[in-house]
C-alpha cells in the first residue's frame, strides 16, 4: 500500500486484509432515492453517481439501508478502509501496475478533467479494472473508512478494519471528473473533505466476507 510519490502516500508498506466485498460501482441516485426517497446530487441522473453527500448523510445511509434488508454485526454493508480500497483499484492478486484503476491510460478507464466535460457520468461505461470494477479512477472521489491514530497509515497495522477506525477526518480516495490526471491516480489521498459534501465525491459500499 501505498507510494513515494506524495507525503500523505508515503511509505509503501504491507496490509493484511481479511476477505471482503466491495461494490461493482459507486451508489448511484436511484439507489440513493430508493433508500432515502430524496436526491441531494448537482448532476441529476438515476445512474450517474449521487453526489453532495456528506460523511454523515453516507452513514445515515448505511443505517437505513442495514435496517431495510435487516443486516447487523459483519453482514452490514460499511464504507471500504482505504486499504481495501486501494487493494480493489490495484485489481487485487491480478494488477498490472498500472497507475490508474484499469490501465495506464486514463481515457480508457475514468473520467476526469480531459474528457468528462466538466460533469460526473453514468457508472460502468469505460473499461473496468482486473477484477471488473469500473470507475475507481476518476468520476467521482469515494469515501473511505481512515484509520483511527495517524501512526496507523505510516505503520501498516496488520489489519485496516478491526479497531482501528474513526469517523474523524475521512478519506476520500480516487479522483473525480475535475481533476487532471494526476489526482487519478491509484495512491492519491484526499483528507478532511467537505463538511456538507460536494458534486465531485460519492462512494461505494463494502462489506466483510461472513
Amino acid at each position: 500500500m501505498g507510494s513515494e510519490v506524495y507525503d500523505s502516500e508515503k511509505p509503501i508498506h504491507e496490509v493484511e486484509l481479511d476477505t471482503f466485498y466491495i461494490g461493482q460501482h459507486v451508489v448511484t441516485q436511484n439507489v440513493w432515492k430508493e433508500v432515502m426517497g430524496d436526491n441531494p446530487s448537482y448532476f441529476k441522473g438515476d445512474q450517474l453517481p449521487v453526489e453532495q453527500v456528506s460523511w454523515e448523510d453516507v452513514h445515515l445511509f448505511l443505517e437505513k439501508l442495514n435496517e431495510l434488508l435487516e443486516l447487523d454485526g459483519d453482514r452490514k454493508y460499511r464504507l471500504p478502509t482505504e486499504a481495501e480500497w486501494e487493494y480493489a483499484a490495484k485489481g487485487g492478486p491480478y494488477s498490472c501496475g498500472t497507475s490508474y484503476a484499469g490501465g495506464s491510460t486514463l481515457e480508457k478507464v475514468g473520467w476526469y478533467f480531459g474528457n468528462s466535460e466538466n460533469h460526473t457520468r453514468a457508472v460502468g461505461i469505460l473499461v473496468p479494472n482486473e477484477l471488473g470494477i469500473y470507475d475507481m479512477s476518476g468520476n467521482v472521489w469515494e469515501w473511505c473508512l481512515k484509520d483511527d491514530q495517524k501512526v496507523a497509515y505510516k505503520k501498516g497495522l496488520t489489519n485496516s478494519f478491526r479497531g482501528f477506525l474513526s469517523n474523524k477526518s475521512p478519506v476520500f480516495r480516487g479522483g473525480s471528473y475535475g481533476n487532471e490526471s494526476v489526482g487519478c491516480h491509484i495512491f492519491n489521498r484526499g483528507i478532511d473533505g467537505p463538511p456538507r459534501g460536494d458534486s465531485s465525491i460519492g462512494f461505494r459500499l463494502a462489506k466483510t466476507t461472513v
